[in-house]
């Protein structure tokens, strides 16, 4: 299959290129810049990059008709939250008019693609129960959940109204080797990356707040099999579904590098946004045949040794 993948130099779009090539797909990479391009260098001349910004709707339209891919996977966007207050109408751009962008593209000229977009947890907003699943109801706290959330709902349209073949994944807490190792970025990956320095690492709230963490091969493997076997029109997530709180996490971290954990109190501004304790029912993605794999625990030590081998 043809597969184009936006936002494919990232933390898991170079994975899922990774994957793919396994698989003797074809794969076209769309990114913004040149600053994440090192996660394909090992494989830059098996695939097609093009240096695209999802803004950018002129060229982005081009490079569909262009290439005219099978399968449309859309990882691109911007994925902090407190960014999405400080410009709130790129945001909409970027997370919500690409996604609205791409599916009329998609309507237009290629009807047969298989569209998939990639979303996230913070659509939920504070869940009211536990565990979520597909059926929770959503209430976003910040501007980007709210975008993200919107663009589900467009691929749930145009597959109710043009029969468009759409699939939506959400991912939990994830991790893991190529992820940047910025605070605003992915609150996981950096502790773990503070803990490899050894510097101190701050949790907030004593740890004792949990959250749903998963693993990247997890992850890849999970948008492979709702690429393979999701039933259109459908949502599903991907997660370990498993507790693991942050205490926890402190306690690994430290062991693993003797890192000091340090517990701090969460700033006013998490205190208005924060999910809180978080855990989903993945049994849907399950009866799929797919499995999370990967412990917790195991997946420090295997993003820990990344780090070590960039030394």
């Amino acid at each position: 299959m043809k597969i184009m993948i936006t936002g494919g130099s990232g933390f898991i779009g170079s994975h899922l290129c990774d994957e793919f090539l396994k698989d003797n797909h074809e794969v076209i990479v769309l990114t913004k810049t040149n600053s994440s391009l090192h996660n394909l260098s090992h494989i830059s001349k098996q695939i097609l990059i093009e240096r695209i910004d999802v803004t950018d709707f002129d060229k982005l339209g081009k490079s569909i008709e262009k290439n005219m891919p099978d399968v449309l996977i859309h990882l691109a966007g911007e994925t902090s939250h407190s960014k999405s207050f400080e410009n709130p109408l790129y945001d909409v751009d970027v997370n919500a008019k690409s996604t609205l962008f791409l599916l009329e593209k998609i309507r237009q000229i290629c009807p047969k693609c298989k569209f998939i977009l990639g979303s996230t947890f913070i659509v939920i907003g504070k869940p009211e129960t536990l565990p979520v699943t597909e059926d929770t109801p959503c209430n976003p706290t910040t501007i980007y959940g709210t975008n993200r959330l919107a663009s589900e709902h467009y691929c749930k349209i145009y597959h109710n109204v043009y029969g468009l073949n759409t699939l939506v994944f959400r991912i939990t807490n994830s991790y893991g080797p190529r992820e940047q190792v910025i605070p605003t970025k992915n609150a996981v990956n950096f502790l773990i990356y503070k803990a490899f320095k050894n510097e101190d690492i701050s949790i907030y709230n004593k740890g004792e707040f949990f959250r749903d963490i998963v693993y990247i091969s997890d992850v890849v493997s999970g948008i492979k099999t709702i690429m393979l076997k999701g039933k259109p029109g459908n949502l599903y997530w991907i997660s370990s579904a498993k507790k693991t709180w942050f205490y926890e996490l402190g306690k690994w971290l430290n062991e693993l590098t003797k890192a000091e954990v340090k517990y701090v109190e969460s700033p006013q501004y998490t205190k208005k946004v924060d999910v809180g304790n978080f855990v989903v029912d993945n049994s849907k993605l399950r009866s799929l045949g797919w499995e999370a794999k990967v412990s917790v625990k195991d997946g420090i030590q295997k993003t820990l040794e990344f780090f070590k081998s960039l030394n």
